[in-house]
């Protein structure tokens, strides 16, 4: 009976590893697939520019050339290239000149993506986020869509700004992870709706992975309305996370209206709390991020100003922003530093 038992128990390790075998092999032959994609239809877009333009990317490209190309292309090789596919692989290679600047990490799809941006700065940040963060092209058309780099941008300077775009955000320091504005459109509520704190609460909860993602990179949720007991009074912190990048607990408080001098008192408290309490060794210090959808930013300044405690305060907002407005006001950012 016990040989049988080692036999069976055998036999699953068998297979186990021949899983683990075949589920590598298999994510080698799409990373494999998708190199040799993007490497064809990058050379498919500079034999176009080149035939077109006799290398000038300047020169405008005839619709009559790509309608032909396509019906040619499509007869003998069947789907995949559509006359505006012919346009995305020109693209690909008048934006990326350079073969080797194609990351092998994205998909075509994710390029489909990004190539619609005009802005060298802004499809930058998008393209290292993205791999950065793994973004899955779902995910990535909802960051362009909130405009997550002008918001990002737009609380740097200059250098800052060039540098998100090279590289990316890095996550070093707290105000690294911090926003402001949040937008929570996905939560569906409209901005004149009555709702209660409560009710934002639930929903963040109910869309917690697509609120992971507005949070960024390096969020673990913990716990919904956490408890805090001190001289047999109970207080109860909104939401609580931790950051596996700073090393630290992430509080959250939720606020329906205007964010007050108070709330910043409270949140002061419970991070006190956890940092004499509930840190243990390695952990780093809290940090508290007070929510809500008014903030005076005076009134701010004076209720922060010398709390040792890494406490922010942000907007959220339940509307995607308007980002003709936000491009202004980054390119007037970038022009005054000039």
């Amino acid at each position: 009976m016990l040989d049988m038992s080692r036999k069976i128990e055998s036999y699953q390790l068998l297979i186990n590893e021949i899983d683990q075998l075949l589920l590598g092999g298999k994510e080698e032959a799409i990373k494999a697939i998708n190199r040799a994609l993007l490497d064809t239809y990058w050379l498919l877009g500079r034999n176009i520019v080149e035939f077109e333009q006799k290398g000038s990317s300047k020169a405008t490209y005839g619709d009559s050339l790509l309608e032909k190309l396509s019906n040619d292309l499509t007869q003998k090789y069947g789907r995949g290239f559509s006359r505006s596919n012919l346009i995305y692989m020109r693209k690909l290679f008048l934006a990326f000149p350079e073969r080797n600047s194609i990351s092998n990490k994205l998909s075509w799809s994710h390029y489909l993506e990004l190539l619609k941006l005009d802005d060298e700065l802004e499809r930058s940040f998008y393209l290292r986020q993205s791999e950065i963060e793994n973004w899955s092209v779902r995910e990535l058309k909802r960051q362009m869509k909130s405009s997550l780099f002008q918001r990002l941008a737009l609380s740097k300077d200059k250098p800052g700004v060039l540098s998100i775009a090279k590289d990316g955000l890095e996550i070093q320091h707290p105000e690294d992870i911090i926003k402001d504005p949040y937008v929570f459109e996905f939560l569906g509520l409209p901005e004149q709706e009555k709702y209660l704190e409560g009710d934002l609460e639930e929903r963040l909860i109910k869309n917690l992975q697509i609120f992971l993602l507005e949070l960024g990179k390096g969020f673990a949720f913990i716990k919904q309305q956490y408890r805090i007991s001190i001289a047999n009074r109970h207080f109860y912190v909104d939401l609580v996370f931790y950051h596996r990048i700073l090393k630290c607990f992430v509080l959250i408080e939720l606020k329906r209206g205007e964010i007050t001098h108070q709330d910043i008192g409270q949140m002061n408290l419970y991070l006190n709390y956890f940092r004499k309490e509930e840190n243990t060794e390695g952990d780093n210090e809290p940090i508290g991020i007070v929510l809500g959808a008014y903030k005076d930013d005076i009134l701010m300044e004076y209720a922060t100003e010398h709390i040792a405690n890494q406490l922010f305060v942000s907007k959220y907002q339940l509307h995607l922003p308007d980002k003709k407005e936000l491009r202004r006001a980054l390119v007037k950012l970038l022009d005054s530093e000039n």
